[in-house]
């Protein structure tokens, strides 16, 4: 039986107009954005690490949609179990009985976790962060939230709390009586914590904004402030998790460190079915749901949902099978390696940062007279504008999308999906070479485009 919907048919007859529908019915500055900066491309179709446009032409993909694509595009063993959780035409989101899949995923994910003992699943990382936030309050009585500079989690209330990104504030207030510490900073930390109202400290072992990582030994110092204050350590390891860094979660690059509760989210959906999930402590579960009146005191329509659960299991799964930590391990030292021998060859080219296939390149005053006015020019107009210099050619010159990692930074980040290879990292490098040698050049296309994005900069002031 059909009612006649054809979704390619759909898809043929419509998919023409995709900018004019944005603009019309949703955000009206994705497309201008889009638009500015030459990134209106229309993409046809995807596999793995890359996908190809309108022409054929292939694009290789260094975003992985903000970490979303872990295995890449399409990986044909979270296809096949999505298709199957589909034709088994199970009883999902009964509410009331207790289904396989969420028990054997969370399992599965613990095993990653020893210290760990319970899961919660919802829908997105924002909301894992919401869930861990309501948690650590609950489970110590106490109101306060502790984060860092520069941090994201997420932009929900609770969790735009916690954001140490001004910008995505403005506007927003009252939010929640959060407190805000420099990354690696202790003492300010302790100083929180004397005040006996703090219930926990969340925090990104490595930073999205910038590409930051922990300092050796913080997180563990951390730990021990905050569990001889009685507050709960939060990893938030939405982007990190999941084979990111080189190591199942980025916190276990450091011996000792056992967070009370995790966040992971993104990958775990295999790029298909959205999935959030808060990994915690016996002790703090069972003071949430202290009883059977208090059995849905925080829930989640769509949590646990099959497709979602099938589509984690089959990453793990994966992930296991093919190698996916030490891979990352592997290609992402690689990666770095070859981008740090650049840094002495380009005076524009100041830091590569990062763990596995999180990386950062940041980009800083040069030394020359002729350069220095060139990037004075820019940082007066905008700090910020000479990365989007680096990722525009990037993608229209080269076929590679990557992004600046945050509002008024001079850094890329690389979150590539946790598939590419050796032929990939050549590909990137050659042509990251490539925009660096333009951009010392002195002329060139990059520095007209720079000149373009100075006049709509000032423009929009």
């Amino acid at each position: 039986m059909t009612d006649g919907f054809d979704l390619r048919a759909l898809l043929a007859e419509r998919g023409g107009e995709r900018y004019e529908l944005h603009a019309r019915h949703l955000n009206p500055q994705l497309p201008r954005m889009l638009h500015t900066i030459g990134f209106d491309k229309v993409y046809e179709r995807a596999a793995g690490a890359h996908f190809w446009d309108a022409e054929g032409n292939d694009h290789l993909d260094m975003l992985a949609g903000f970490g979303v694509m872990g295995l890449g595009r399409h990986h044909p063993v979270v296809r096949r179990a999505l298709h199957d959780v589909l034709d088994a035409d199970l009883p999902d989101l009964t509410r009331f009985d207790c289904p396989p899949l969420p028990g054997l995923l969370a399992e599965r994910l613990l095993a990653h976790s020893p210290h760990l003992d319970r899961v919660f699943f919802g829908n997105s990382g924002t909301e894992a962060v919401e869930t861990a936030l309501k948690f650590a309050r609950y489970a110590t009585g106490r109101p306060r939230v502790v984060y860092c500079d520069h941090a994201f989690h997420g932009l929900t209330t609770g969790a735009l709390s916690v954001n140490g990104e001004q910008g995505f504030k403005a506007g927003f207030d009252p939010l929640l009586p959060d407190t805000a510490v420099a990354l690696g900073d202790l003492d300010a930390l302790e100083r929180e914590l004397r005040k006996g109202d703090v219930a926990a400290f969340v925090v990104e072992p490595i930073q999205g904004k910038g590409v930051h990582e922990a300092p050796p030994g913080f997180l563990a110092a951390a730990q021990e402030l905050l569990h001889r204050h009685g507050a709960l350590l939060i990893a938030d390891e939405v982007q990190t998790g999941l084979g990111r860094t080189g190591d199942f979660y980025a916190y276990q690059h450091e011996d000792g460190v056992e967070p009370d509760l995790v966040c992971v989210a993104k990958a775990l959906s295999g790029g298909y079915v959205p999935v959030g999930a808060t990994l915690g402590k016996d002790w703090i579960f069972k003071k949430v749901y202290s009883s059977m009146d208090r059995v849905l005191v925080h829930s989640a329509s769509f949590g646990s949902n099959a497709q979602a659960m099938a589509a984690g299991l089959a990453v793990l799964s994966v992930m296991e099978s093919e190698g996916t930590v030490a891979h990352v391990r592997r290609v992402g030292g690689l990666l770095k390696g070859r981008l740090e021998e650049l840094v002495p060859r380009y005076e524009l080219l100041h830091a590569v940062r990062g763990r596995g296939l999180m990386i950062g390149i940041e980009f800083g005053r040069p030394s020359s007279l002729a350069l220095r006015g060139r990037w004075a020019m820019l940082q007066t107009a905008r700090k910020g504008l000479f990365a989007q210099m680096v990722v525009v050619p990037l993608l229209q010159r080269h076929r590679i999308l990557t992004q600046v990692s945050g509002d008024h930074l001079e850094v890329i980040k690389l979150i590539p999906p946790m598939v590419i290879d050796e032929a990939d990292v050549d590909r990137f490098v050659t042509a990251f070479t490539a925009v660096m040698e333009d951009a010392h050049g002195g002329g060139g296309l990059l520095w007209d485009f720079g000149k373009t994005l100075v006049r709509q900069a000032v423009a929009q002031r």
